[in-house]
C-alpha cells in the first residue's frame, strides 16, 4: 500500500471512532416525560453504549457520525478554514451578533426605538427565521456544539445582568410612593389578568395543548400585567424620560408592581411544586426562605464588612470586587444544585448588595461594559435560536388566534387601566395616556420567562440551559410557533410605545412658555428670582461671587434656588432632596460643605436675599430637565451654570454619584430648553473652599461689558447695570459697530439703540462707569480691539452669547470656536490663548418658543 492510500485508512479508521449505533426510535415512559433533561441524556448515552459496535445495524438503529471541532487552527496558509475551530466559531458568532445589533440600532433609532428591541431582532435574526434557513450557513456558523457554548455563555450573561440591574434597583423607594402608584400597580396587574381569563374563557374551545389549562392561561396573564423595574428604568433612559413628572411616576409604579410580580412568581412555582405532592411544594418554600435568609443575614453582613473597611473616598480594593463577581456564580451554582431557579440567586444577591459608593456603583461600573456588550449578545442568539416565524406560519392562524387575542387584550387593559387610575389621580390626560403607554414596555426579562415556558419536545438545547428547572415543575406552556407569537408581540409592542411616549410627550414642551422671564424685562425694585447649578465646591465661591457683585438690595432683593448636581451612576430610580425639608438625603450623597457654604452666604443678607437649596442626583442625560423644571417651578429669571475646562479629574472613590464632567453637554442642553435666560459663567479664580467664610470681602471690583448687539448682548447689559449700582465696582461697556453699519439689521439696531441709550442715560451721573464705541470692519479687528482692553485690572468679562450678533464683527472667526456653549466671542475671551486672567460670565437671553 502506498504512502496515500495509508493516510486514507487512517483517515477512515479515525471517522468511525466517532460512529455510534443510535436507537432510532427510543419510547419515554410517561413516568419519565417529566425528569430533568440530563437524566435523559444519561439514558440515551447509555442505551448507545449498550449496543456493540461490531454488530451490525438493524432498523432500529442508524449510523450517527458527528465531527468534532478543534480548539484552534493551524491557520488560513495551512489550507484550514477557521470556522472548523470552535474558537473561532464562538469569535465570530460574537463578532456577527455585535455587528448586526450596531446596524439594526443605528436603523432604528430614528423611529425612536430603545436598544432592546434592535437586540432581540437581531438575535431573531441569526436563528432558524433568517440565516438558519441555509443550513450550510448553520452547520458552518452555529452547530450544535457551539450551540452549547453559547447557551452557557448566554446564561452566565443573563445572571449578570440581574445582578447589576437589583444592585441598581433601590426598594426603599417603596417607603416613599403615594397612594395614586399603588393603586395604579395594584389595578394595572389585577385588571389585564381579569382581561386575559374572560379572552381566554371565549376562546376556550380554540385553545390546544397546556396554554388552555389555567396554569397556562394564568402564565399568559401575568406576563402582559407585570412590568418589571429594571426593563422600564433602562428604557426610559435611552429615551431621557428619568427626570421627567411621568418618568418618576412610571418608576414608582412599575417598583410596586415589580414587588407584586415576585410575589406572583413565587406563588406559582410553589403551585406547580404542589401539583405533584404537598411535600414538593413546602420544600420548594423552605429552600426560598434559606437562601433569602443566607443572603440578607451572612452575605449582607460580610458586604457591609465591605464597606466599613473602605477609607472614605477611597475605591473598593480590586479583590473585593473580583470575589463578589465570583461570589455571582457561586450563589447561581448552589441555586441550582437545589433546584431553585438559578438566576434568582443572582437577583437576590444583588438586591443584598449596599448601594451607594464605594461597594455598589463599583460593581455596576466594573461589570456593566463586559456583560452588555461582551456577554448579553449570546443571551439575544439564545432567545432567536428558538424563534421560527415559518413554523409560526405553518401552525396556522386558527390555532395562534386564542393567543393573540389574549395578549392584545391584556397589553389593551393595561393601558385603559393605568391611564384611568392616572386621570381619577388628576393627572392631564396626555400625561396619563403616557403612564400607561410606559408600563407597557417589556424587556429581556419578559422574554427569557418565555423561552422558559417553551415545550421541552420542541425547544432547542438552549433553553434547558438558560433556564435550567427540573422537569418536574417545567410548565410544556408554549410550542415553537407560540413562543415565536409570543416574543414578536413582545417586541412589537415596545417598539410601539416607545415611538408612541416619544411622539406624544415631549418633557421639554412645557418650558416653551411666551411670558417674558429676562433680565431685560424685570423692572428694578421687584425680586430677582434666580437659579444656581452646582457642581462641585470649587464651583461655588466663583459663583457667589457673582451674586455678591450683583448687588441685591433690601430695594431689588434676590430669591436664589440652589441645585446641587449629582451625576447617578449604578442606582436607578432619581434622587431630589429639598434641604429645606427634613428629609434624610442617602449616606453617599456628601451634600453638607456645599449647603453650610450656601447658608454661610445667605445668613448675613436674610433680609434682602432668600436662599433655597436642593440637592439632585441623576443620569447626566436628563440632568437638564431637573434645572428647567425647578426654574419653571419657581419662575427663575436667570439661570447661572458652571463651565469649565474639558479636564479628568482623579477623584477616587466617586463611582455612583461623581463630578459631572460632561458640564457642557449639560449647559448645551439647557439652554436649548430654558424657560428663562441664562449665565454661563466661566471661573478663572483659584478660590480656596475654606475660606469661604469670607464671602462679604470677596466681589468682581473691574467689569468690562462686551456688546456686540442683539438679544444676548442686551441682556447682559442688564445684567451689568445690576453691577453697576454696587458702589464697589467699576463698569466698562464697550459698544461694537460694523463700518458704514454694513449687515446691520434694522430692527436689531433699533432695539440696541434702544437699550444702550437707556443705560446711558440711567448711569450718567456714575463716575465708575464708563462707555465707548469701537467701529471695525470684520472678526479680525474685532478681537483686535477687545484685546487692546485686556489689562491685569480686569476681574470680568460679560459678554452675550450669539443672538442677533452682526455677523460682519465675526466674520472669519467661526473656526476659531470650540465651545458652541459660549458663543464666538465668550470662547475666545475664556480661552488660554487670549491670556486674560479675569473670569467671563456669557449671557444667553431667553427664547419666546410658547
Amino acid at each position: 500500500m502506498d504512502e496515500i492510500g495509508f493516510r486514507n485508512l487512517k483517515a477512515w479508521q479515525s471517522l468511525f471512532v466517532m460512529v455510534r449505533f443510535v436507537q432510532l426510535f427510543h419510547p419515554i415512559p410517561d413516568h419519565a416525560r417529566w425528569r430533568h433533561a440530563e437524566q435523559y441524556s444519561r439514558d440515551l448515552l447509555q442505551t448507545t453504549e449498550e449496543v456493540d459496535e461490531s454488530s451490525s445495524p438493524t432498523p432500529l438503529h442508524v449510523f450517527i457520525c458527528r465531527r468534532t471541532h478543534p480548539g484552534h487552527c493551524l491557520g488560513i496558509f495551512h489550507g484550514e478554514n477557521p470556522l472548523n475551530c470552535s474558537f473561532n466559531i464562538i469569535l465570530f458568532d460574537l463578532v456577527l451578533m455585535i455587528l448586526i445589533t450596531t446596524m439594526l440600532r443605528l436603523l432604528l433609532k430614528p423611529l425612536k426605538q430603545p436598544r432592546i428591541v434592535s437586540e432581540i431582532i437581531a438575535g431573531i435574526f441569526v436563528g432558524p427565521s433568517v440565516l438558519g434557513q441555509s443550513k450550510k450557513l448553520t452547520e458552518q456558523v452555529l452547530p450544535d456544539n457551539a450551540q452549547f457554548v453559547v447557551a452557557n455563555l448566554g446564561a452566565i450573561g443573563f445572571a449578570y445582568f440581574l445582578f447589576v440591574t437589583s444592585v441598581e434597583t433601590d426598594f426603599s423607594v417603596l417607603r416613599k410612593v403615594g397612594k395614586k402608584h399603588v393603586y395604579s400597580a395594584v389595578i394595572g396587574v389585577f385588571f389585564p389578568i381579569t382581561t386575559v381569563c374572560i379572552v381566554a374563557y371565549c376562546f376556550k374551545s380554540s385553545i390546544h395543548g397546556n396554554l388552555a389549562k389555567p396554569v397556562g392561561i394564568g402564565s399568559v396573564a401575568s406576563s402582559v400585567s407585570v412590568t418589571v423595574f429594571p426593563v422600564i428604568y433602562l428604557i426610559l433612559k435611552e429615551l431621557r424620560l428619568l427626570s421627567s413628572e411621568v418618568g418618576r411616576m412610571a418608576m414608582a409604579t412599575a417598583m410596586v408592581s415589580d414587588v407584586m410580580g415576585i410575589i406572583l412568581v413565587f406563588a406559582f412555582v410553589a403551585v406547580k411544586h404542589g401539583q405533584h405532592s404537598g411535600a414538593d411544594a413546602l420544600w420548594f418554600m423552605i429552600s426560598v426562605i434559606v437562601l433569602m435568609a443566607f443572603a440578607i443575614i451572612v452575605i449582607r453582613s460580610v458586604l457591609l464588612w465591605v464597606v466599613d473597611r473602605t477609607p472614605e473616598g477611597k475605591p473598593v480594593d480590586r479583590s473585593y470586587v473580583v470575589l463578589i463577581l465570583l461570589g455571582v456564580l457561586v450563589m447561581t451554582f448552589f441555586s441550582d444544585m437545589f433546584g431553585l431557579v438559578f438566576l434568582h440567586a443572582s437577583l437576590l444577591l444583588g438586591i443584598v448588595m449596599p448601594d451607594g459608593p464605594p461597594l455598589g456603583a463599583t460593581m455596576v461600573q466594573r461589570s456593566r461594559t463586559i456583560v452588555m456588550e461582551l456577554l448579553m449578545p449570546f443571551t439575544f442568539a439564545i432567545l432567536g435560536l428558538n424563534v421560527d416565524v415559518f413554523a409560526m406560519a405553518n401552525y396556522g392562524w386558527s390555532n395562534l388566534e386564542p393567543l393573540f387575542a389574549m395578549v392584545i387584550a391584556g397589553y389593551l387593559s393595561k393601558l385603559i387601566a393605568i391611564s384611568a387610575v392616572a386621570l381619577f389621580f388628576g393627572v392631564p390626560f396626555k400625561e396619563s395616556f403616557t403612564l400607561g403607554l410606559m408600563m407597557n414596555l417589556r424587556g429581556l426579562y419578559e422574554a427569557t420567562i418565555f423561552l422558559k415556558w417553551l415545550d421541552e419536545g420542541v425547544s432547542s438545547l438552549c433553553s434547558h440551559i438558560l433556564l435550567k428547572i427540573p422537569a418536574l415543575i417545567l410548565s410544556a406552556i408554549l410550542e415553537t410557533p407560540t413562543y415565536t407569537l409570543m416574543l414578536l408581540l413582545t417586541t412589537l409592542m415596545t417598539g410601539t410605545c416607545s415611538a408612541l411616549i416619544c411622539f406624544i410627550y415631549d418633557p421639554t414642551k412645557q418650558y416653551m412658555t411666551n411670558k417674558r422671564r429676562t433680565i431685560q424685562h424685570t423692572p428694578s425694585g421687584t425680586e430677582l428670582s434666580i437659579l444656581v447649578g452646582i457642581h462641585d465646591e470649587e464651583c461655588v465661591a466663583g459663583l457667589v461671587n457673582l451674586l455678591e457683585t450683583s448687588h441685591p438690595t433690601m430695594t431689588s432683593p434676590f430669591a436664589v434656588y440652589a441645585i446641587h448636581l449629582f451625576e447617578l451612576v449604578g442606582r436607578a430610580f432619581p434622587v431630589f432632596i429639598d434641604h429645606d425639608k427634613p428629609e434624610r438625603p442617602p449616606k453617599y450623597i456628601n451634600y453638607k460643605k456645599i449647603h453650610n457654604a450656601l447658608k454661610l452666604y445667605q445668613k448675613p443678607r436674610s433680609e434682602y436675599v432668600k436662599l433655597r437649596s436642593y440637592t439632585v442626583a441623576t443620569v447626566k442625560r436628563t440632568m437638564h430637565q431637573d434645572i428647567c423644571d425647578l426654574a419653571l417651578t419657581y419662575k427663575a429669571t436667570l439661570i447661572l451654570l458652571p463651565f469649565c475646562s474639558k479636564r479628568l479629574d482623579n477623584l477616587a472613590g466617586s463611582e455612583i454619584v461623581r463630578h459631572v464632567y460632561g458640564k457642557q453637554s449639560i449647559n448645551s442642553r439647557v439652554l436649548a430648553n430654558s424657560p428663562c435666560s441664562i449665565g454661563i459663567f466661566v471661573d478663572k479664580g483659584y478660590h480656596n473652599p475654606i475660606a469661604m467664610q469670607y464671602y462679604h470681602q470677596l466681589f468682581f471690583r473691574r467689569c468690562v461689558v462686551l456688546f456686540l448687539g442683539g438679544a444676548d448682548s442686551r441682556e447682559a447689559l442688564a445684567y451689568a447695570d445690576r453691577m453697576a449700582s454696587n458702589p464697589e465696582v467699576s463698569l466698562t461697556a464697550i459698544r461694537f459697530l460694523s463700518y458704514n453699519n454694513i449687515g446691520d439689521n434694522e430692527m436689531e439696531t433699533k432695539l440696541d439703540d434702544g437699550v444702550v441709550t437707556w443705560f446711558w442715560v440711567k448711569n450718567e451721573g456714575n463716575s465708575r462707569v464708563a462707555y465707548r464705541e469701537v467701529v471695525v470692519r470684520n472678526g479680525e479687528e474685532t478681537l483686535a480691539a477687545i484685546q487692546a482692553l485686556d489689562n491685569d485690572t480686569n476681574e470680568l468679562w460679560i459678554v452675550g452669547r450669539k443672538q442677533g450678533i452682526n455677523q460682519v464683527l465675526l466674520e472669519g472667526l467661526s473656526k476659531l470656536s470650540e465651545n458652541p456653549e459660549l458663543g464666538v466671542i465668550g470662547d475666545y475671551v475664556a480661552s488660554t490663548d487670549f491670556g486674560s486672567t479675569a473670569s467671563v460670565l456669557v449671557v444667553h437671553q431667553q427664547i419666546m418658543r410658547g
